[in-house]
């Protein structure tokens, strides 16, 4: 039966009483906003909240430490490459390259923990000092986790090579001992200060015996006296048997050879050799394994997995992975001696050294403040195939999971969001999803954002994303009366509706002002005019404008005409259509055929018959539009007042407003004299 999580922990937000006040929130894409709602009475009139203040709670704040930025960034070109290994690697080549990975990951979170310690100590303000120095903590912690997860899961050390590697996760997380080196060996006399046993005790206690000989014959030549037991100290180190890297033994042989050396210690120890030296003689119990005489030197190992890799060295050199827990487990226990409880850490190292790959991640996720570390971790080791058969109830596997947790916080962030994308890409089962969501949640805050998140949906092929994008781009642009930028955005949706909307403002715009605005736009609309009826009909009487400017007068009017006849052109502009034409008809050639003429008046009766004003005759009507400043072409695109324009064009203008009420044969058989007027 799978174990259930218990109920999370309860957050205070400090300063706010829930029992005095009442309390309302909203979640956005990686933050809390709550507010105050309960107002209370000053007076009858007057009505003002008790607390003034809006709290936002931030769900991964670590997203917004400039420090961990870097990591952020860093750690996602690993986590690319490592998508792109080759599943058809296997063997060492495959192992080799997880290993690699895994120390890049490791190194990244190293610089990091440098970088923030360099902070911390700048830091003027003692609040940030701490501050920064909790995030180192937490840094190496998990470089400490994950080393650990590397040792026992990705390498996969056997028995003998496994404490080495052991060995080298302490020294390199022990580091105390190398300042205190430093500080003895510059020192005048290195035997007479008051660390020199301590420094000698710690590089015995990490297996470092070279280093530990090299401090011995430094007080064999002060203490003439001791020289004849630092020596013979000094070779038992030296003989100690410890399986090296390109070492060729079995570990039966380095068994054996262990086994008569600890006799031979043994029988120092019994001879009381060392009896005279103290110090030297607690060395001695330390490399018998005397778990008492380690306990000694719990101040010195400072922890308890540094003493179960020392009691290890010391007692089981050629350990096996599977007998890891138990000395870990009494190991601890020995340690704390019941003083105190596990912390977090402890936890989470002895569920690895149990080799509870899902223990660890569980216990990390509770433990840590953001999702970065359980989510490259458990990434790496699903590469490893040591989570293939861990589904989650809920559909996906824990990998996914982490990841999608993950990438959801780089989404609060207003820049990172861009690295979030790709760990969406690489879940397989709901990573499209979740990415469709969250990206319609980015403020465009400008028009390169926009840019950004559009050209991530295209490339993904997100067709509803990408319209509604656009959608909002271009709605803002007309809010800003940029017709044009509206109008690109409404074709790059593929919206006709609002491609119809922006083009009747553009119409309206150029009855306004005379001429047409972001004309390079229109002139190149090619095959996006087809979007919509209406954006055919700007993008064709634009080509109109065109024709009379060229003064190809014929073609202009055939266009012109096909407009209004097709039904393309809105009814409100037919007027000024027809008013177009006014300039064609003046012509001393003849423009219009008898049939176009015909048609043209049936264009002005269907008009006039169908838009009546209240009050008013059709004459009148298209007098008030006259004298309202009624405008017509006048090349280059811009149009004039009819008011402005020549006589004979106004005196046409007049007697085509009255052509409806003149039978219509009449104008069909006498347009030459009609134009000659």
């Amino acid at each position: 039966m799978e174990e259930l999580d218990g109920e999370p922990a309860v957050t205070v937000i400090p300063g706010v009483n829930s029992k005095k006040n009442q309390m309302c929130f909203d979640w956005g894409p990686g933050e809390m906003l709550v507010c105050e709602t309960s107002f209370s009475k000053k007076e009858k009139s007057e009505m003002v909240p008790s607390c003034p203040f809006i709290y936002i709670i931030r769900k991964d704040v670590d997203v917004y430490s400039q420090i961990l930025r870097k990591l952020f960034n860093e750690s996602h070109g690993i986590f690319l490459g490592l998508q792109r290994i080759d599943e058809e690697l296997t063997g060492k080549s495959r192992k080799s390259q997880l290993v690699r990975v895994s120390k890049n990951y490791r190194s990244v979170i190293r610089a990091c923990m440098e970088e923030m310690h360099q902070v911390a100590i700048a830091a003027k303000d003692p609040a940030s000092g701490r501050q920064f120095s909790s995030q180192v903590s937490i840094l190496s912690a998990m470089e400490l986790i994950w080393n650990l997860c590397e040792i026992l899961f990705i390498e996969v050390a056997p028995a003998g090579h496994l404490l080495l590697h052991l060995l080298d996760w302490v020294r390199l997380h022990v580091c105390e001992v190398d300042s205190l080196s430093a500080d003895v060996l510059g020192s005048e006399n290195p035997s007479n200060h008051d660390s020199f046993w301590n420094l000698v005790t710690i590089l015995v206690l990490q297996g470092r015996l070279d280093e530990a000989r090299q401090m011995l014959s430094k007080e064999a030549d002060a203490s003439p006296a001791s020289a004849g037991i630092c020596r013979i100290m000094g070779d038992l180190m030296r003989t100690m048997p410890i399986l090296s890297p390109g070492n060729t033994q079995t570990l039966t042989e380095l068994e054996l050879k262990w086994q008569h050396w600890h006799e031979e210690c043994e029988r120092y120890l019994q001879d009381s050799t060392f009896a005279t030296n103290p110090h030297l003689e607690s060395l001695l119990k330390i490399m018998l394994g005397d778990e008492a005489a380690l306990l000694e030197q719990k101040e010195l190992l400072s922890n308890w997995y540094h003493f179960l890799v020392t009691r290890l060295l010391y007692s089981n050199p050629t350990v096996k992975p599977i007998d890891l827990h138990y000395y870990a487990q009494s190991s601890l226990d020995l340690f704390l001696g019941g003083e105190s409880s596990p912390e977090p850490l402890d936890n989470i190292l002895l569920a690895a050294f149990e080799f509870d790959i899902h223990q660890v991640i569980k216990e990390c996720s509770i433990a840590l403040s953001n999702w970065w570390f359980v989510a490259h971790l458990t990434d790496l080791l699903d590469h490893c195939k040591l989570l293939q058969s861990h589904n989650l109830y809920f559909g996906s596997n824990m990998r996914e999971f982490l990841l999608l947790e993950y990438a959801s916080g780089l989404f609060a962030h207003p820049s990172l969001w861009q690295l979030g994308v790709d760990y969406f890409d690489y879940c397989p089962k709901l990573g499209r999803v979740s990415l469709e969501l969250h990206i319609e949640r980015i403020p465009l805050n400008t028009e390169q954002k926009a840019l950004k998140v559009l050209r991530i949906c295209e490339q993904r092929q997100m067709t509803e994303q990408v319209r509604s994008i656009c959608k909002i781009l271009a709605m803002k642009a007309v809010r800003n009366n940029r017709l044009g930028s509206a109008l690109s955005w409404s074709i790059r949706a593929k919206d006709a509706a609002f491609a119809t909307l922006v083009s009747d403002r553009f119409l309206r715009d150029y009855c306004e002002r005379g001429c047409f605005s972001d004309l390079d736009l229109i002139d190149n609309l090619g095959p996006a005019m087809m979007l919509s009826d209406r954006l055919t009909f700007l993008g064709k009487y634009r080509e109109f404008h065109h024709m009379y400017g060229e003064k190809r007068f014929a073609d202009a009017a055939s266009l012109l005409l096909s407009l209004m006849t097709s039904r393309i052109a809105p009814r409100s502009f037919w007027m000024t259509l027809l008013t177009d034409a006014l300039p064609l008809l003046e012509q001393k050639q003849v423009i219009f055929s008898a049939e176009q003429t015909y048609e043209l008046m049936q264009c002005l009766e269907d008009l006039t018959s169908r838009r009546p004003v209240r009050g008013e005759s059709d004459i009148q009507q298209l007098q008030v539009i006259f004298t309202s400043g009624l405008m017509v072409p006048h090349g280059g695109g811009k149009r004039l007042p009819l008011s402005q324009t020549s006589p004979s064009l106004q005196k046409h203008w007049l007697l085509w407003t009255h052509v409806p009420l003149f039978p219509l044969t009449c104008v069909i058989h006498t347009p030459p004299s009609f134009r000659r007027k």
